[in-house]
């Protein structure tokens, strides 16, 4: 009877405590099985796991050994990934001022419950596509359905929120934005299947594998939200707003330039100025903006540029600041969601919309089908088909729904410069990856290294709610 060393009991010990934890952790006891792998590696050694350690080829043996720790490395970072953490750079705007372009974050898999993966099988830290090769990072099998563990918390209301981008299921590979919904609004199905040398293949993504999107969740389900005049209300009352909530505003001076200093005071990124009464149409939209030109037909300077409540006390303390007016809805663009039917809701009108929640039901009427038939379709599997005045649901005649998730609704801070809800709809449960928890580095695009470049006091900062 072969004999084990305590040496080799004790390791195995620890790496099966860990192990059984993990499986109950994951709820999946046929993980267990693994037990025997452990029981090899560390007990019996029937398969030789080490046997390349034995060779006497010293360049194979450095070779063997480097490729051994890449893939360590590897798998280390696979499952810190799905697990724990993973970093995220903040692309885009729309959360500004709260969270900046260029900070850079940990976020937190353990805050709301880390997923288990729906594709497996994949690279990481590559989301979906490998650069350079520009092929998928994945495998599409096995492709598991949605499952959730424990976590040490759950969604709240005004939370910083990473999640999959839910209109990102459908794909055009040339132009990803706006979203392929948006495009089947504005080109039809038709032309984008057809014209593949402008819009590229149309492809699937599962759910783990759209794109990484940051929005504050604004909307909890069973929710009833709306927004008249840029300002929010749940269930009829008004929402807390973020504390550095943003607008567009039009700014005149009276002939004085805004200095580089006074837009830093403002807080406003080169990205983010607009001097339009330089541009071509202004003619039709200046008047329009309520600004009268002087004698000779030109306008004094006009910027237009997102504000703080803070910043716009400043631009209107500027002495040579003659006239300030927020954006007006009609400059929001045509299109919200749902696009396909009319409600008449703005970017600052939007709603009242009822956000759907898990054991929910609802009527199968025109309206609900137009704002819901994509949470029944693309989120929770089903086929969906109406005829005349039939409701097909799964192939069966259907009059009313039950919903199987919870969904959210999340909106920018950076309210007129943010593709949000307003655009694309809810936010579902199985597409929540994590919450924001550590700026570790944040970077200033518009300043050299030696001038600003990077935020110091940004880093190593907890993101907060608010």
């Amino acid at each position: 009877m072969k004999t084990f060393a305590k040496k080799q009991w004790i390791k195995f010990g620890i790496w099966a405590a860990l192990y059984i934890l993990f499986a109950i952790w994951m709820e999946n006891l046929w993980l267990l099985v693994g037990l025997m792998v452990l029981a090899d590696i560390f007990l019996t050694k029937y398969i030789p796991w080490g046997a390349w350690k034995k060779t006497e080829n010293k360049t194979l043996r450095s070779v063997v050994e480097w490729v051994d720790d890449i893939l360590f490395a590897l798998i280390a970072v696979y499952f810190i990934n799905l697990f724990v953490f993973q970093n995220y750079q903040i692309p885009t705007s729309s959360l500004e001022k709260s969270l900046l372009v260029g900070d850079y974050l940990f976020v937190s898999k353990l805050s709301y419950g880390p997923r288990v993966p729906n594709t497996p099988l994949s690279f990481p830290l590559v989301q979906n596509t490998f650069p350079i090769l520009n092929c998928k990072s994945y495998l599409d099998w096995p492709e598991w359905g949605y499952k959730r563990v424990k976590g040490t918390g759950v969604v709240k209301r005004n939370d910083i929120v990473v999640f999959n981008f839910p209109a990102g299921d459908t794909v055009a590979i040339k132009q990803q934005n706006p979203d392929y919904y948006t495009l089947l609004e504005m080109y039809g199905r038709e032309r984008i299947m057809l014209d593949k040398e402008y819009f590229g293949e149309v492809i699937y993504r599962p759910v783990d594998k759209r794109e990484n999107y940051v929005k504050r969740c604004i909307g909890m389900p069973g929710d009833s939200l709306e927004v008249r005049n840029n300002v929010v209300y749940i269930d009829g009352k008004k929402a807390v707003e973020p504390e550095d909530m943003q607008l567009n505003y039009y700014v005149q001076t009276n002939g004085t330039p805004i200095t580089e200093e006074q837009f830093r005071l403002m807080e406003v990124s080169k990205a983010d100025r607009m001097l339009v009464s330089d541009s071509g149409s202004s003619q039709g939209l200046l008047p329009f903006l309520g600004f009268t030109p002087k004698e000779n037909g030109q306008y004094n300077p006009v910027y237009r540029m997102p504000l703080t409540k803070k910043a716009l006390a400043i631009a209107k303390k500027l002495g040579f600041v003659e006239k300030v007016v927020v954006e007006p809805d009609a400059l929001g663009g045509p299109m919200y969601y749902p696009s396909n039917y009319k409600t008449g809701w703005t970017r600052d009108n939007y709603g009242p919309i009822w956000i759907p929640n898990k054991g929910a039901t609802i009527e199968l009427n025109e309206r609900n089908l137009a704002i819901y038939s994509r949470c029944i379709k693309n989120y929770e599997n089903n086929t969906l088909e109406v005829n005349g005045n039939q409701v097909l649901i799964n192939g069966k005649p259907a009059t009313t729904y039950t919903f199987k998730y919870d969904y959210y609704f999340m909106m920018g801070d950076n309210r007129h410069n943010s593709a949000d809800s307003r655009s694309w709809g809810f936010v579902p449960e199985d597409h929540i990856v994590g919450k924001p928890i550590l700026i570790w580095l944040s970077l200033d695009k518009d300043r050299s290294l030696f001038d600003g470049g990077i935020r110091w006091n940004r880093m190593f900062r907890m993101v907060h709610a608010d």
